[in-house]
């Protein structure tokens, strides 16, 4: 038995969930997402708790049971507080500045990179941090991911993007090695 898949999800107060289906649509006070899930997996709404069970005593239904159970709390938890996850630019002249509907990174190539913002993500700047912010999870992380990848940092001095908090591993450079005669 999965030990996530079998804890209901409580719905909190202003949020609609609606399934039809395979599909489940969640709408709350940030706004609303709707996924289609696999048929090994039923989902129910009773009393305020969604529900999630396995149909069938497959590997495939084990598997995704509890996935299912941790997509559906992601989106639920989404539209009620949102996910943001913060990148940090460090690098002499590496910026960053949001021009329209884009995100441009000037990180020490001959070109500024551009990445459009997807539908459902905000982008904050401010000095050298980038907050992106929006109601699925999986959305969020994927564009910090794709904006952490333009220079990923590296080990010497730690320049590029990294996440907010996170340790890099260091490395000694060129030791100078006395001869002697």
């Amino acid at each position: 038995m999965s030990r996530i898949g079998k804890k209901p999800i409580l719905i909190p107060q202003g949020v609609e969930v609606k399934i039809d289906g395979r599909k489940v649509s969640v709408k709350g006070p940030k706004g609303e997402i709707s996924k289609e899930f696999r048929p090994e997996v039923s989902i129910t709404v009773k009393d305020n708790n969604i529900t999630v069970g396995a149909n069938g005593e497959t590997k495939m239904a084990k598997s995704l049971w509890g996935l299912t159970r941790a997509l559906i709390f992601n989106m639920v938890n989404g539209v009620v507080a949102g996910y943001e996850k913060k990148l940090e630019i460090e690098g002499v002249g590496f910026r960053a500045n949001i021009e329209g509907d884009q995100l441009v990174l000037n990180i020490g190539f001959s070109h500024p990179v551009k990445i459009k913002t997807p539908d459902g993500i905000k982008f904050l700047v401010e000095k050298n941090v980038i907050t992106i912010s929006g109601i699925d999870k999986g959305s969020v992380g994927q564009i910090a991911a794709k904006i952490r990848d333009a220079r990923p940092p590296e080990p010497y001095k730690g320049k590029g993007i990294r996440y907010a908090g996170e340790q890099i591993r260091r490395k000694l450079g060129k030791k100078a090695v006395a001869t002697s005669k």
